[in-house]
């Protein structure tokens, strides 16, 4: 599990309250990066980050999907960072769909949110019409930093725990 996954997973299970299940694995090359379920509500959630520094791949765009070039090492990263990369390849594939049944998640019932540093306004334009969530990780960030602030909760998960350090540190 990367680290970004990691934040996520923290963010959505000890911040938001929901039962998570990461890296689900399914049929073929496919992976869920992160399942959750607000226990309260019952709304569930199929997670995917991509989360760069680099700024020419901070943002994710509108461009095409072309499974063809995603196939050649220089333009892989360009196209992971299509709203459409995470449709065709993240969020609809058959082995992707049957996997989220088994879970209980199906056609309707469920939210699709990718997780950025930031996206186009075309982008967020194409993610609407597809029906994906889009949040933001400095957002994600503030929110940890905020709702840790002044707390004294010792957390044995280690990115909260070095999250709240980080937050605290920057209280002085």
């Amino acid at each position: 599990m990367e680290t970004t996954e990691k934040v996520v997973e923290a963010y959505v299970r000890y911040i938001k309250g929901w039962a998570t299940i990461p890296n689900v694995k399914c049929k073929g090359q496919y992976e869920i990066d992160l399942l959750a379920i607000d226990p309260k509500t019952g709304d569930r959630y199929h997670i995917e980050s991509t989360v760069s520094v680099s700024r020419k791949f901070s943002k994710l765009t509108d461009d095409p999907f072309d499974p063809a070039r995603y196939k050649q090492p220089v333009s892989k990263a360009p196209q992971r960072r299509t709203i459409e990369f995470f449709h065709v390849r993240k969020f609809t594939p058959q082995e992707v769909l049957e996997t989220l049944a088994g879970f209980g998640f199906r056609e309707g019932n469920y939210e699709r949110v990718v997780v950025s540093w930031d996206w186009t306004p075309e982008a967020e334009e194409q993610a609407a019409l597809l029906g994906i969530r889009l949040w933001r990780f400095p957002d994600i960030l503030n929110r940890i930093s905020e709702t840790l602030e002044g707390t004294r909760t010792y957390f044995t998960d280690d990115t909260l725990r070095t999250l709240q350090l980080f937050a605290r540190a920057q209280d002085r």
